[in-house]
């Protein structure tokens, strides 16, 4: 009679889940693996309808790595990425600390900081591009009020200031999702932890890298980790903005292998660009998975 409620209880969950298994494995699932095999093959729009293109193995993979212009591409995305992550993490933290404290019209100020969070990402790429444009930009105004610079700077049209542009225009997003987790984390931990290290003699300084960090050490590395995951993959911003130019000066793995797939036609080599994206991203979710089960340990 047991087994019976097992087996039913089994099937039932089965039940509840197959939906969902169904649906990543027509939505996500069929998508990858045809890309994974295109990435092996020559397809380009010369033989895309016939179906006359063939197995040509690594040799998308070979000419990437050999091309100078993806290596550039490998360069700004991780430059990217890692300068986003540290000042997103560092001011979402600042913010964070602040925001735990009680005070009055502390939710409103937090709500107001979440704005730029809830916009999506091509309103916020297309606020980014009139703030720094030559002109009328916002930023070179500002700037030239306070005496910082004397002539406009052309942000978006240098390859010395156009990755710079991107980058903190995608802080300004990524700063409040690192601020609502952070928060989190701190509202986590007991008031008479910090009482109790008082009351033994430890300062300000003592109390947060003796308490506060460790115990926030489990929600530091969720964000680090999503934020690391969300901001290599990051695609709609550089495409609004500077769709990756110029010159490839903020061309990020996601805006070229669209480049080679949807603008030059190169769809085997936009597949080696994506798998090379995918991989990258996958081994970073095996580290947070380690990681993970490390702390629960």
């Amino acid at each position: 009679m047991k087994m019976n409620m097992a087996k039913k209880k089994r099937f039932e969950g089965y039940t509840f889940i197959m939906p969902g298994f169904l649906y990543m494995i027509l939505i996500l699932g069929y998508p990858l693996i045809y890309n994974f095999i295109l990435s092996f093959k020559n397809t380009n729009i010369k033989n895309f309808k016939s179906g006359a293109s063939v197995f040509v193995g690594l040799e998308n993979y070979m000419q990437l790595f050999k091309d100078p212009t993806f290596q550039l591409v490998i360069r700004n995305t991780f430059i990217f990425t890692i300068a986003c992550l540290v000042v997103q993490f560092t001011i979402g933290f600042l913010f964070a600390m602040f925001f735990s404290k009680k005070f009055t019209f502390a939710g409103p100020i937090r709500g107001l900081v979440l704005i730029g969070y809830m916009m999506p990402m091509s309103v916020t790429a297309l606020l980014g591009k009139n703030m720094f444009g030559v002109t009328e930009g916002v930023i070179n105004n500002l700037l030239m009020k306070l005496g910082v610079i004397h002539t406009p700077v052309e942000w978006l049209v240098s390859t010395s200031t156009a990755l710079i542009a991107v980058i903190a225009v995608n802080c300004w997003v990524g700063i409040p999702f690192n601020m609502l987790l952070l928060t989190s984390g701190l509202t986590g931990i007991s008031d008479d932890i910090y009482e109790s290290a008082s009351m033994d003699g430890a300062n300000k300084l003592q109390r947060f890298l003796h308490i506060t960090l460790p115990l926030m050490k489990p929600a530091i590395l969720s964000v680090l980790m999503l934020g690391f995951i969300y901001t290599f993959k990051a695609f709609d911003l550089m495409f609004v903005m500077t769709a990756g130019g110029p010159l490839n000066s903020t061309d990020v793995l996601g805006t070229y292998s669209y480049t080679q797939s949807f603008t030059q036609y190169e769809f085997s080599k936009g597949a080696a660009s994506a798998m090379i994206l995918f991989g990258c991203l996958f081994i970073i979710g095996l580290f947070y998975l380690r990681l993970t089960a490390k702390e629960d340990d």
